[in-house]
C-alpha cells in the first residue's frame, strides 16, 4: 500500500510504498525521483512519516538519461532500467536526498501519562481553542470520549456516531494527534497514554 505524506505545508502529497519507509528509516534509501511542474520541496525541509522525521537533503533537476545504477540502488530501485520505468508523466525530473532526521517527537508526547498543571492548564487552552475555532461548536471532549470508549472502531462509524461526515471527523482527530492526545491503529484510533491522563483528569 501507499503511504500518503504531507510535505512541508502545502497541498502536495508525496507517496512512498511502507517498505520503501522502511528503507528511508534504515538508511537503505538516501533519495526520491518525482516529476514536478517545480520543486515541491525545499532543502532542509522536514515532514513526519509514520517512522519518523524526513528530511529533505537536496532537490536537484536531472535528466532521464543522467541516471546511474547508483541512482537506482539510492532509490531502492532493482536496477536503472526499473528506476527509468517509474518516472511516468510529465514535469522535470528531480533527484530528493532524502534521510532521517530522529524520531517523531508526537510518540514521545503522547506517551507521557502524567500531566502536571501546566501542562493541563496549556493542553485546555488548545482544546478551547479548537472547539472556539471549529464551525460545527465544541467538539474536542466529545471525539476524546468516543475514542475512549470504541478504540479501533473505523473513522465512518465513530463519525456516524456524532452525526458527521467521514473526512472532517478524520482531521478532527488527526488535530488531536497533533496534541498528542489520540493514536492511529490499523483499524480506528485509540487514546493515548496522555489523552488517557487528559481525560481522567477532566472528569473528575
Amino acid at each position: 500500500m501507499f503511504e500518503p505524506v504531507r510535505v512541508g505545508h502545502q497541498n502536495v502529497r508525496v507517496q512512498f510504498r511502507r517498505p520503501v519507509l522502511e528503507d528511508i528509516a534504515a538508511g537503505r534509501v538516501t533519495v526520491a525521483f518525482r516529476r514536478w511542474d517545480r520543486p515541491r520541496v525545499r532543502p532542509g525541509g522536514t515532514q513526519r512519516i509514520p517512522v519518523g522525521v524526513l528530511e529533505f537533503t537536496a532537490v536537484d533537476p536531472v535528466e532521464e538519461s543522467a541516471l546511474t545504477e547508483l541512482d537506482a540502488a539510492a532509490a531502492g530501485f532493482a536496477d536503472l532500467a526499473a528506476l527509468r520505468a517509474a518516472q511516468t508523466g510529465d514535469g522535470q525530473l528531480y533527484r530528493v536526498g532524502l534521510r532521517l532526521a530522529g524520531p517523531d517527537p508526537r510518540v514521545a508526547l503522547r506517551s507521557r501519562g502524567r500531566l502536571g498543571a501546566g501542562k493541563r492548564a496549556e493542553l485546555a487552552d488548545r482544546l478551547d481553542r479548537l472547539d472556539r475555532a471549529s464551525r460545527h461548536g465544541p467538539w474536542t471532549a466529545a471525539v476524546l470520549e468516543l475514542i475512549a470508549d470504541r478504540p479501533g472502531v473505523r473513522a465512518p462509524d465513530l463519525a456516524a456516531r456524532l452525526g458527521r461526515e467521514t473526512l472532517p471527523f478524520k482531521r478532527d482527530v488527526r488535530k488531536l494527534k497533533e496534541l498528542g492526545l489520540t493514536e492511529s491503529l490499523p483499524v480506528g484510533y485509540r487514546l493515548s497514554a496522555r489523552g488517557r491522563a487528559w481525560l481522567d483528569a477532566s472528569t473528575r
